[in-house]
């Protein structure tokens, strides 16, 4: 399989998956521990929304999705901080508003296209150069933001009342970590698509949470998980021949359910 290397669109795939799915596993640990599992599914949805209205004015769609899925995450946060609503019935109203406005915008194209369809499954395998660098500047940007923010949001995540007595911004945190996620679903988007970014998001992170005692050691596990889920999906659909996005998931699905299995066994015992 080593050749699979030779070729530049398994190179691109292997290098966005990696990075991607490093960045899914850094800010899934915080939805996970603050029990915003949903938020990758709205967070997509309103993605969706905005490729469509890009699609409708025929620019370039990732310009106007990361836009429209800031504005939601900023709402349901809004909501969420507001309200007396709770964070599965914020994002349930972005969800499906972000959902409808899809299709309507869809329904007013005059001339059919695939593209909305590369959005909605994923195409790993047709990253472009410019998706590349797209993905690169997002995880370099993350990474700066790792030393002043990490202490911080993980203060937060674990105690919030606790965090606001020591007079730390949780507010301006949960806004932060909300357009952060929002960004790298859209990135992800185009690479595993919108059915499957939520799971992307999720699954190492929850199985990190299975294996590890402590948020730093969730979070350094969910990153690696995160990248060899990558790594390992995309050799698995090039040897099977089979769609890459999904394979990825589904790896990664199967190194849950055997954790699971495993720490059950263990704490049973």
């Amino acid at each position: 399989m080593l050749d699979a290397l030779s070729y530049p669109f398994f190179q691109k795939a292997l290098a966005a998956g990696v990075m991607v799915g490093a960045l899914c596993g850094y800010y899934g640990v915080f939805v996970v521990q603050r029990g915003l599992s949903f938020l990758g599914d709205g967070l997509a949805h309103a993605a969706f929304g905005g490729v469509a209205l890009a699609l409708l004015l025929g620019v370039t769609p990732l310009w106007v999705a990361l836009p429209f899925a800031v504005v939601v995450a900023l709402g349901i946060t809004y909501l969420r901080q507001r309200t007396d609503l709770g964070a599965d019935t914020s994002i349930g109203i972005f969800f499906a508003v972000s959902a409808a406005l899809g299709v309507l915008f869809l329904g007013l194209r005059n001339t059919y296209t695939v593209d909305p369809f590369a959005y909605l499954f994923g195409s790993i395998l047709g990253v472009s150069t410019a998706d590349l660098w797209t993905v690169a500047a997002l995880v370099l940007f993350a990474a700066l933001l790792v030393p002043g923010t990490w202490r911080l949001l993980a203060y937060a995540t674990f105690d919030s009342e606790l965090a606001r007595s020591d007079r730390v911004g949780v507010r301006a945190l949960d806004y932060l970590l909300a357009v952060m996620v929002a960004v790298t679903v859209v990135v992800s988007v185009k690479v595993v698509g919108v059915v499957l970014v939520a799971s992307y998001l999720i699954i190492p992170a929850a199985t990190a949470r299975l294996l590890s005692p402590t948020l730093f050691r969730m979070t350094v596990t969910s990153v690696v998980l995160g990248l060899l889920g990558s790594v390992a999906g995309l050799w698995i659909s090039y040897a099977a021949e089979v769609p890459s996005g999904a394979t990825v998931v589904l790896t990664q699905a199967a190194v849950f359910a055997v954790t699971a299995v495993l720490t059950r066994r263990r704490h049973g015992a």
